[in-house]
């Protein structure tokens, strides 16, 4: 059964894994009365990729905004690589890079000069700053000396990233970063967000491509009308669902569905396909084809679709958004 809430203890792996980010009790109201953020408690551990999921206005960018210091927070606690941001701001503000949404860029800099310009706020000494390194990590060494403006939305975007990493911040938060990139630049910035990872770097993901989300994270938190709805890692996450559909082209025309099929729920899609959806926890799809037989109809082909995290993000937030009304 899918849990609309996650359970108040800590798993035991929660306890035991240290936090880049914690959140407790995290409330956010802004004048007027609009409640933000909800009482929100997540974890995100040393070393993991994590991602961040909601619909608009579910409070993920106010939540993202605390994190880097843009917006006090109305009571909770949260602390950074061990820092808690009330105690010393300029520390945690120091331990994360955040990328936004919005491409907000001086468009009069070069890409060096935006990058030396950003290592100075951070109080980055002139002899361990890393420019030339960043930018050709991130495949602008070529475009170093152009103005921003010449760049295109794809340059200007991983622009963005490089900013966020010129002060080596052990958590990097990425907020919509694909969001309008061409698919080339989206596979190419995920490669380097996995090889960041892949060295140590947290990593903090917010998208709507929710294929993306699946693939990447090594846990899911959803958020919805600034409430945690779901936190969990994301093959547990999917697996909630437990939901496979069957899809089985037979060998005659059919006008209804035969009587021998009724009871597992099997409906028709044209003439010759017939659809089946079942619970893998307690059906097996060899009983099912048995059946299929059993009615006196020939398999030609069959193949199975299972349920994903966009499924499931539906499920959730519907349940949720009914409970709130």
């Amino acid at each position: 059964m899918l849990q609309s809430h996650p359970a108040t203890p800590p798993a035991a792996a929660e306890r035991v894994r240290p936090a880049a980010v914690a959140v407790t009790d995290l409330v956010k109201v802004y004048k007027g009365g609009k409640r933000a953020l909800d009482g929100v408690s997540l974890s995100i551990f040393k070393g993991e990729l994590f991602g961040l999921l909601g619909p608009n206005g579910a409070g993920k960018s106010t939540l993202i905004n605390i994190l880097a210091g843009l917006v006090n927070k109305t009571s909770g606690s949260v602390s950074i690589w061990d820092i808690d941001i009330d105690r010393d701001p300029r520390g945690s503000r120091a331990a994360i890079g955040v990328v936004p949404q919005e491409l907000n860029l001086d468009a009069f800099f070069t890409p060096r000069e935006l990058l030396e310009v950003q290592a100075g706020l951070y109080g980055v000494p002139p002899r361990e700053r890393r420019t030339a390194e960043i930018l050709a990590a991130v495949g602008l060494a070529d475009k170093a000396d152009a103005y921003a403006r010449t760049l295109s939305g794809g340059m200007r975007r991983r622009l963005l990233v490089a900013k966020a990493l010129v002060h080596a911040p052990p958590v990097l938060v990425l907020d919509e970063p694909t969001a309008g990139v061409d698919v080339e630049l989206r596979r190419s910035l995920w490669a380097y967000v996995r090889t960041l990872n892949a060295r140590g770097t947290t990593v903090l993901l917010t998208t709507h491509y929710l294929e993306e989300a699946e693939e990447l994270c090594d846990r899911i938190a959803i958020i919805d009308r600034g409430k945690l709805i779901a936190c969990d890692t994301t093959t547990a996450l999917v697996g909630q669902l437990d939901s496979k559909e069957l899809r089985i082209l037979v060998d005659c025309d059919l006008l209804e569905t035969p009587a021998g099929l009724v009871g597992w729920g099997a409906t028709l899609d044209g003439p010759r396909h017939v659809v089946v959806r079942f619970r893998p926890s307690s059906t097996r799809v060899g009983e099912i084809i048995e059946a299929v037989r059993g009615a006196g109809l020939g398999i030609v082909d069959l193949s199975t679709e299972e349920s994903d995290l966009e499924d499931l993000f539906l499920r959730l937030t519907r349940r949720h958004g009914d409970t709130a009304a």
